[in-house]
């Protein structure tokens, strides 16, 4: 069996695949039962097992490594990747060594923490991290890290699709720099601050240094970089965020280089990226950044989303698509996009009836990333099982080797004891219409319009902050307060609403096309070089719209003005709202007809040859404006206005792009989108997000699609339509 990824997609044996996966953890549930949750997972119509391989679960008390069941019959991983194999399900490899899944010291054997204390970092002012992470590049546990990939190895090397075997792809480790991002705690051991030095005297001269506020002397450096003055914690900031992806990226490299040894290395390599939280996906692209430089243009590798947002709304399907436009975006063409943990189950993490999550849910996102091309979704957590007792002493609460008590699972579809829970019909459901698309899903790209929503990665590198600089919360409130998703984070579910099939453009990938039209969300910070080719692009007849403020400083708190410089703008005062205050802007021109709105902040705007569209209420100063520049036009929105689609329409429209797809008598949340096989087949998307019944008609490029014909769906539904 071959496995390639060629032009986003996964070919088995030269043909598109779309890989199906579920979780088990095989660890969790006795041997005799393994055989009952397989043929479930078959029975849900899954082509794909995916599962943890917990070292801190294998690793035994003497230091040795057990992988065949001589100590315990479910640490036989061979004999379970075999009756998988006997099913005819490839298998997905997740052996960490990282491993998180409630598991003690998120899967990494305690025991390294008291023979290496040099690997456990510490973070600002020298403080202990907080989490089980660990300084990934210390040379101790590399070599621990090697010595558990090469036993892991022994037992997957033989059942690899290279080999004739099941196991189709690999993950290395799992949500790298997520404990670090999580706690605010960089990896500043005295490994780490020392490689950090000799980067930043590589880079740049030692008087840049100095004035930047580093110190020049090696003895100050440590306690400068830890305990940072207000003096150097901008560049800090920026420089320190550069620094830990870089690290990253080496320690991904040094992963494969191990799994090359353990003769695995031919098969796809995948990195599992973090970041939703709270029910909102808008910090994911955090994960990104952090991530990037470890999986994009790598051959062999593409990354992988790990989303957990419970019921789908309209607000949260608009975030996933946004999220997941900017993750293929900071890939290159020949890596296919995949959801490594697609969320699955009743959402009762607590077993406590605490969240419960609407069982369609799990439907309408797989309809969703299926219309945004994805290749591979591992439904996480598909069956649940039982943590056993670790006979070795620790210190964290539990005599375990899960930290969720005996049960671990309770969300999932199947439960802990092996029976169909509430969440398997859905399940079902959402597994087969994934499916029974498979034979154009693994080959179709969607289409879009010509525009495109610019991501910035280093908009977010927001995870580590100094406690109690306030520069730098304000730098890093300024980022966050726009950045991707807009005013209000309105953007990408008023583009959706609007019509528009949009995906996502990396501004600072100077090889990356741009569309015709691109939209930015961003504050007042923007690097010079991206407001520099923006301009460009607008100067040779491209269009921009921002969405926030006018750039005009970089990430370092510098002066930033080539927006405004070329423009002919001049930023005064921000003016915020607060207690008691509430600015307001009045639509004036071209969109004199909308009605006057309070704000939050916004910007006047000085301009020579701008066409108002937002002036400030009380004073009549402009505070939107849109502009030609050379042979094309920008409009600049400094104000924390978010359109409603038609407005955004309008907007967009005046820019030169209209939404090819067009939905009359759409009520709001209904998601729609094309996607086109490299046969020419087309295929409409229409998922109905909200509670209430939709009755539409479709143009598409100006022609009906139909004719006169009505699409209808139920409340929380979705269809695909052949449409040519």
């Amino acid at each position: 069996m071959r496995i390639e990824m060629i032009d986003k997609q996964f070919r088995l044996d030269g043909r598109p695949h779309l890989v199906l996966a579920g979780e088990i953890h095989y660890f969790r549930i006795p041997r005799p039962e393994w055989e009952q949750r397989l043929d479930l997972l078959v029975e849900a119509g899954a082509n794909c097992l995916a599962t943890y391989m917990p070292w801190v679960v294998h690793e035994q008390a003497d230091g040795s490594i057990d992988l065949t069941g001589r100590v315990r019959p479910e640490l036989d991983l061979g004999a379970f990747v075999d009756l998988a194999a006997e099913r005819g399900l490839t298998v997905l490899a997740r052996p960490g060594p990282f491993t998180m899944g409630e598991l003690r010291h998120e899967g990494i054997p305690s025991r390294l923490r008291t023979d290496h204390p040099e690997i456990l970092p510490v973070g600002w002012d020298g403080a202990p991290a907080t989490t089980s992470t660990v300084d990934y590049l210390a040379p101790a546990f590399l070599a621990e890290v090697r010595r558990w990939y090469l036993e892991i190895g022994e037992i997957l090397r033989p059942r690899s699709a290279a080999s004739g075997g099941p196991v189709i792809a690999v993950q290395l480790d799992n949500e790298i720099g997520m404990l670090s991002w999580v706690s605010n705690t960089p990896d500043l051991t005295d490994r780490a601050v020392d490689a950090f030095r000799t980067r930043m005297l590589d880079t740049e001269a030692t008087e840049q240094l100095a004035a930047a506020g580093y110190p020049v002397a090696q003895q100050d450096w440590t306690d400068a970089v830890r305990s940072p003055d207000e003096r150097l914690v901008a560049a800090l900031r920026v420089d320190l965020a550069e620094f830990l992806r870089e690290s990253y990226a080496t320690y991904v490299g040094i992963l494969h280089g191990f799994v090359t040894e353990a003769g695995l290395g031919d098969l796809p390599q995948l990195i599992n990226v973090h970041g939703t939280e709270a029910g909102s996906a808008l910090s994911f692209p955090i994960g990104i950044s952090q991530l990037q430089r470890s999986f994009r243009g790598r051959p062999g590798f593409t990354a992988g989303s790990d989303h957990y947002l419970g019921t789908l709304t309209w607000r949260g399907a608009a975030e996933l698509h946004l999220v997941h436009a900017f993750l293929d975006a900071a890939q290159t063409p020949e890596q296919p996009l995949t959801s490594l943990e697609f969320e699955a189950g009743t959402g009762d993490y607590g077993g406590d009836l605490g969240n419960l999550t609407d069982p369609a849910s799990v439907i309408l996102k797989t309809r969703l990333l299926l219309s945004q091309g994805a290749r591979m979704l591992n439904w996480y957590l598909f069956a649940g099982g039982t943590n056993v007792v670790d006979p070795r002493p620790d210190d964290n609460g539990t005599h375990r080797f899960g930290i969720t008590g005996e049960r671990h699972g309770h969300a999932a579809p199947v439960t802990p004891e092996g029976t169909r829970g509430p969440a398997f019909p859905s399940t079902v459901e959402s597994i087969g219409v994934a499916a029974n698309l498979a034979g154009f899903a693994a080959a179709w790209v969607p289409e879009h319009d010509d525009l495109a929503v610019g991501f910035v990665p280093d908009h977010w590198a927001t995870e580590h902050r100094y406690p109690g600089s306030t520069l730098t919360a304000e730098l890093v409130g300024e980022l966050t307060w726009a950045r991707g998703a807009g005013p209000r984070a309105a953007l990408p579910r008023c583009l959706l609403a609007a019509g528009f099939r949009y995906g996502a453009v990396d501004l600072q990938d100077p090889q990356a096309r741009l569309p015709r039209l691109v939209v930015l969300g961003t504050g007042r910070l923007l690097q010079q070089e991206i407001q520099e080719r923006l301009l460009a692009h607008v100067h040779g007849g491209g269009r921009l719209l921002l969405l926030g403020d006018l750039p005009v400083r970089d990430l370092l708190d510098r002066p930033a003005t080539a927006f405004a410089d070329a423009l002919g703008l001049r930023p005064g005062e921000l003016v915020r709202g607060g207690p008691g205050r509430f600015p307001s802007v009045q639509p004036v021109g071209p969109l004199a007809d909308l009605t006057e709105v309070p704000l939050g902040r916004l910007t006047p705007l000085q301009h020579d040859r701008g066409i108002p569209l937002l002036v400030e209420a009380t004073t009549d100063r402009p505070c939107g404006l849109e502009i030609p520049y050379g042979d094309g036009f920008v409009t600049v929105i400094a104000a924390d206005w978010a359109p409603a689609q038609d407005t955004l329409r309008r907007l967009v429209g005046r820019l030169g792009v209209a939404p090819g797809l067009v939905l009359t008598g759409a009520l709001p949340g209904l998601y729609s989108a094309t996607t086109r096989t490299p046969e020419g087949e087309r295929f409409l998307h229409l998922i109905n997000v909200e509670g209430h019944p939709q009755r539409v008609t479709v143009t598409l490029d100006g022609s009906p699609v139909r004719g006169s014909e009505e699409f209808v769906l139920a409340p929380r539904t979705g269809t695909v339509h052949v449409i040519g």
